[in-house]
């Protein structure tokens, strides 16, 4: 059966940026890796499209967390020098808390396991229960179970990094 991809493209790509998106925490990047998510697709024509875009994804945002870590070592000046030259900046009150609303974020996904983090992020990306068990690995009808744990686990992550960050003051 041959995949109408421009169907496929519309249906999936919000939802496998809105993915890569918790994964890279750059939208533009995001896209980017979406878009080479399909290209490869259409390099490999797999048997199940929806699925294998995931996993390609998956890899990619991989891929890139390993370039970023290298990157911010070089930017590292650059953003120094920026900082110093008092360009236009929005309000820095509200960008400090978005900041650290994004930080905790991150640091709450980064404490879940990798299963109840890329069961989150593959259910956040639309994908059904079917999808995520045999993307993730587990039984269909254990992932509405992970979900709701890993849901819990990530609030409980989210308030202990918010008190410690208050404790700290």
């Amino acid at each position: 059966m041959s995949t109408d991809w421009s169907e496929l493209y519309r249906a999936v790509f919000p939802d496998l940026v809105r993915f890569l998106h918790r994964k890279v925490w750059d939208s533009d990047r995001a896209r980017d890796l979406a878009q080479e998510a399909f290209v490869r697709a259409l390099q490999h024509e797999p048997r199940k499209p929806r699925a294998w875009l995931f996993q390609v994804a998956s890899n990619l945002a991989r891929d890139e967390a390993r370039t970023v870590v290298r990157r911010k070592r070089h930017l590292a000046l650059l953003k120094a020098e920026e900082l110093g030259r008092g360009e236009d900046a929005p309000d820095p009150v509200e960008a400090l808390a978005d900041e650290e609303r994004e930080r905790r974020v991150r640091a709450a996904l980064a404490a879940l396991s990798e299963t109840d983090r890329e069961t989150l992020l593959l259910w956040d990306a639309g994908m059904s229960y079917t999808e995520i068990a045999r993307q993730v690995g587990l039984a269909v009808g254990a992932v509405g179970t992970t979900l709701s744990r890993a849901r819990r686990r990530l609030a409980e992550a989210y308030r202990d990094k918010e008190r410690t960050d208050v404790a700290r003051g």
